[in-house]
């Protein structure tokens, strides 16, 4: 029987979520399993390690800390940015979440804390920063061994 090591290719059906049992994220939400490659930092890294060893059928429960997952809270990533850096027709509001490009290409969520005086207060951490995250995950398929 196959077991998942580094560098192969797999498929895993998954349910995230926080520890007072609010689910943030499924794959069935994707219609798909989520496919990634291990090894390569495409996911987050206790999610990654916990499909390591694991093989096709089996499935377990981890407990992520911030640490393994998206990080700590960090209040520096808030910061006042001038409103003329949103797009001049939208109505920019407390709550709101913009999507972002980085240098290196990557989508970033940037969310609104509040808006004053032309200046846009933003929260740059990522959305599940500074939580513990607890995933069910199911192995499906194992490429490319």
């Amino acid at each position: 029987m196959k077991i998942a090591k580094k560098g192969d290719n797999v498929k895993v059906e998954y349910v995230g979520s926080l520890e007072d049992g609010t689910v943030f994220d499924r794959s069935k939400n994707h219609d798909l399993p989520l496919e990634f490659t291990l090894g390569n930092g495409q996911i987050i890294k206790g999610f990654e390690e916990a499909v390591i060893g694991m093989k096709i059928g089996d499935e377990k429960q981890i407990k992520l800390k911030p640490k393994d997952a998206y990080g700590e809270y960090n209040p520096e990533l808030v910061r006042d940015i001038p409103k003329e850096c949103f797009p001049e027709n939208q109505d920019v509001k407390p709550g709101m979440i913009f999507m972002t490009s980085m240098p290196d290409g990557r989508q970033v969520p940037i969310k609104i804390l509040d808006v004053s005086n032309g200046t846009v207060n933003v929260d740059l951490n990522p959305p599940l920063a500074g939580k513990t995250l607890i995933f069910k995950i199911k192995l499906i398929e194992i490429i490319n061994t």
